[in-house]
C-alpha cells in the first residue's frame, strides 16, 4: 500500500483554516458561523474514517486493472507528468457527471449544502462516494499503465490543491493563472446556487477542461451559495443521507419502472409532473422570462 498523502495535509489544513477564520474576525466578514463549520468539520471527518477501508479496496480493484494494462509506464518525471493531466481530466467528468446524474450527485450534493463558502467547506466531504464507484473514473488509467499507487496518489494531489480555493479571502488573480488554474474566483462560481452559475466549473487543478467542453463561467457577482432548496439542517448524519432518503422516496412513489429509473439516473431536479426542475429546465424557463420581458409592450 502506500502513504496517504491527505493525512500528512491536514496540519496545514488546520493552519489555514485558523488563519482564515482570523481574518474573517480582522476584517468583520462573516465568513463562518460555528454549527456550520463543526458540521462541515464532522464531515471530513467521516470521509477519513470511510476511507480508510474503502481506499484499500480501490487500489485492490486498480492493482487488478493494472495487470492488465497495455503498457508499462515507470515513475519517470513525464510519467508524473502525464499522470496529472490524466488525473484531472478524469476529475473533470467525474465532477461533471456528479452534477447531471442524481446516482452521484446524492453523494456530491454533501460538498454543496453548505450556504457558507470558506475553507471548512472544503472538508464537508461525501460518506458514500466510494460506496458508489466513483473511484471507476480513473480506472482506465490503471489499464492504460500507471501505477495504482501512482494514479491514488495524484488524486490526493488533487485533493489537497483544492482546499485552498474555498475560500472569499482571495479575490482574483493575475489573468494568466485564471485563465489556466481553478482559483478561488472560478470555484465560488462553481458554489453558486443562483441559476446562470448551476453546473459550472467542474475543474480539479485545471480550467481548461471546462474553457474546453463549454462549461466555464466568469465570476461576475458573488454567488448564492448553497442548494436551489437548502436543506437547513446541521446533523450531519442528514447531511451524509437526505438526498439517499429522497431518491428513495421518490423510486417508492413511482408509477412505473422508466420514472424510478429516472428519479435514480436523469439530471437532479428530474420529476415526472414536472413539480421539480432540473438546471436545464430552470434556465428555459429564465430565458423565456427574460423573452417575454424584452417584447416591446405595444406588441403584447
Amino acid at each position: 500500500m502506500f502513504p496517504d498523502l491527505i493525512h500528512y495535509a491536514i496540519p496545514g489544513f488546520v493552519l489555514l483554516l485558523t488563519l482564515e477564520v482570523i481574518f474573517s474576525v480582522i476584517e468583520k466578514k462573516e465568513l463562518y458561523t460555528t454549527k456550520d463549520a463543526a458540521s462541515s468539520i464532522a464531515m471530513g471527518l467521516g470521509n477519513v474514517a470511510t476511507g480508510l477501508f474503502t481506499k484499500a479496496i480501490i487500489f485492490a480493484v486498480y492493482s487488478f486493472a493494472w495487470k492488465f494494462r497495455l503498457f508499462t509506464l515507470g515513475f519517470e518525471w513525464w510519467v508524473w507528468v502525464l499522470c496529472f493531466f490524466a488525473d484531472d481530466f478524469s476529475y473533470y467528468w467525474f465532477h461533471r457527471t456528479s452534477h447531471s446524474v442524481r446516482f452521484f450527485w446524492a453523494s456530491h450534493v454533501i460538498h454543496h449544502s453548505s450556504q457558507k463558502y470558506n475553507l471548512a467547506t472544503a472538508l464537508r466531504q461525501t460518506w458514500t462516494g466510494n460506496f458508489t464507484g466513483t473511484f471507476l473514473f480513473w480506472v482506465w488509467m490503471p489499464l492504460l499503465g500507471f501505477h495504482p499507487a501512482m494514479v491514488m496518489s495524484m488524486q490526493a494531489i488533487s485533493l489537497i490543491y483544492q482546499f485552498w480555493i474555498h475560500t472569499e479571502a482571495i479575490q482574483k488573480l493575475p489573468k494568466a493563472i485564471e485563465l489556466i488554474f481553478n482559483t478561488p474566483s472560478h470555484h465560488r462560481v462553481h458554489h453558486g446556487s443562483d441559476i446562470k452559475y448551476l453546473d459550472k466549473n467542474h475543474a480539479g487543478v485545471l480550467i481548461i477542461w471546462d474553457r474546453l467542453f463549454g462549461t466555464f463561467q466568469e465570476e461576475e457577482e458573488r454567488p448564492a451559495y448553497g442548494l436551489t432548496k437548502n436543506i437547513n439542517t446541521y446533523n450531519p448524519l442528514l447531511i451524509a443521507t437526505h438526498e439517499w432518503i429522497d431518491i428513495w422516496k421518490d423510486i417508492r412513489h413511482a408509477r412505473s419502472f422508466k420514472a424510478a429509473w429516472h428519479y435514480l439516473f436523469d439530471a437532479p431536479g428530474w420529476s415526472h409532473d414536472g413539480s421539480r426542475k432540473t438546471t436545464r429546465q430552470l434556465r428555459q424557463e429564465q430565458s423565456e422570462q427574460e423573452d417575454a420581458l424584452a417584447v416591446p409592450s405595444t406588441l403584447k
